[in-house]
């Protein structure tokens, strides 16, 4: 495993990796392994990063070496025959059935199907006499890269952005250390350190980990939340909107079964919303009424004027709002349905003093109006647009809705 920080060279490391493994002294000699997966975050990933990109497969191989590439077969071809093919990491079945030798996969703890991805590869990895495979990524804590850490036979080699400081822009250096130095966010991307819970969070990943599942079971009910930002959506340093969609089970649990969030003008993330309404058979969506007023709502009812559509206003601030959903958590009372990672590092950096991450956790917050509208709003009376009280350690949160 190469566990370092944006812009050290594990792209590079991990060509250079797998052409050392499937190249032989000569373009015709066989090499080690001749069955390589290359699995990346994305399908666009694996194409534009890890085969065509700067320090690319196909970029550190001399030109009597180089595979000949098929992106329609999504297959690298070396002269000596050895094949790789390429996967993404948003379809764990691409990967049930293949077999290989050796295995590169890049920037694994940002997949949404990480530890799918990963059981999937491991079934594969049975060719050969020394079946072997790298991971190259800007850590994240999540359990599955600890568990693959521990593991007696991984070796890890570890470095931080600076290592590499001489082939990088002296401006890029001289900007991130001052926005960035000293920070969480700088200590993981940059020195690729896995933190660990944030002291007093209000979620820790114990807890979320401990209710995880893998399908969720029918559903009662299921909502779309928004949570709007103040910028048009597409600006740079703007705030991302959240999209969250959770259901209410036949078994009485709520389950968060997929962010949607996204950074993109109005009419975009309206259309974002709304697919994701049709998409699991949504019974509305629900939208804090923010900055704009009304505008959440005429951007959905311009998309489609059919969907059904509530509105909320919180009269108390985010972390008073997000410690009764918090408390379910820990009741054991909301599960997630396979990873969400983007989601849960906000969640985990939402504590009794504020949000620890940079901008909005708006994907948290999109969360807290989706269980909040499933467990703890008094559906009757939403309806007709009455206050609701909803109970929390700190006092009574009062939201008007309807």
């Amino acid at each position: 495993m190469v566990l370092a920080g944006r812009g050290f060279g594990k792209t590079r490391c991990g060509a250079e990796w797998v052409r050392s493994i499937a190249c032989g002294k000569t373009p015709n000699a066989p090499g080690t392994h001749k069955r390589i997966a290359i699995v990346a975050e994305t399908a666009a990933d694996a194409r534009d990063v890890l085969v065509e990109g700067d320090s690319g497969i196909l970029s550190v191989h001399p030109p009597a070496f180089r595979p000949h590439y098929e992106p329609s077969k999504r297959r690298l071809t070396w002269p000596n025959g050895a094949v790789a093919t390429l996967y993404n990491g948003t379809e764990p079945d691409q990967l049930r059935g293949p077999q290989h030798d050796a295995a590169w996969v890049d920037e694994l703890a940002k997949f949404d199907y990480a530890r799918e991805i990963w059981d999937m590869l491991q079934f594969g990895l049975r060719l050969g006499d020394d079946p072997r495979q790298v991971v190259t990524t800007t850590p994240r804590p999540i359990p599955l890269l600890k568990e693959i850490i521990k593991e007696e036979r991984t070796f890890v080699t570890r470095g931080s952005t600076f290592d590499n400081k001489d082939n990088l822009a002296q401006s890029f250096i001289t900007q991130i250390r001052a926005k960035y130095e000293g920070t969480r966010l700088g200590r993981q991307e940059l020195n690729a350190e896995i933190l660990d819970d944030l002291p007093g969070a209000l979620w820790n990943r114990d807890d979320i980990d401990a209710t995880r599942v893998s399908e969720a079971p029918d559903m009662s009910r299921v909502v779309v939340a928004i949570d709007p930002s103040g910028t048009a959506g597409d600006e740079d340093g703007g705030d991302s909107i959240g999209i969250i969609v959770a259901g209410k089970g036949v078994d009485g649990r709520v389950y968060i079964l997929a962010d949607r969030t996204c950074k993109m003008s109005p009419h975009g993330w309206g259309k974002r919303a709304v697919a994701a309404y049709h998409e699991f058979a949504a019974d509305r969506i629900v939208a804090e009424r923010n900055f704009g007023g009304a505008m959440v709502r005429h951007v959905i009812t311009t998309v489609d004027g059919n969907v059904p559509y509530k509105e909320v206003t919180a009269s108390r601030g985010k972390v008073a709002r997000a410690e009764p959903v918090a408390a379910l958590y820990e009741q054991g009372k909301v599960s997630h349905v396979k990873s969400l990672p983007a989601l849960e590092d906000q969640m985990c950096l939402m504590s009794s003093d504020g949000y620890a991450g940079d901008g909005s956790p708006d994907r948290a917050d999109a969360l807290v109006w989706a269980v909040t509208e499933l467990l703890l709003t008094g559906y009757a009376s939403s309806e007709i647009g009455l206050p609701v009280q909803v109970g929390a350690g700190h006092g009574p949160l009062t939201m008007r809705v309807g």
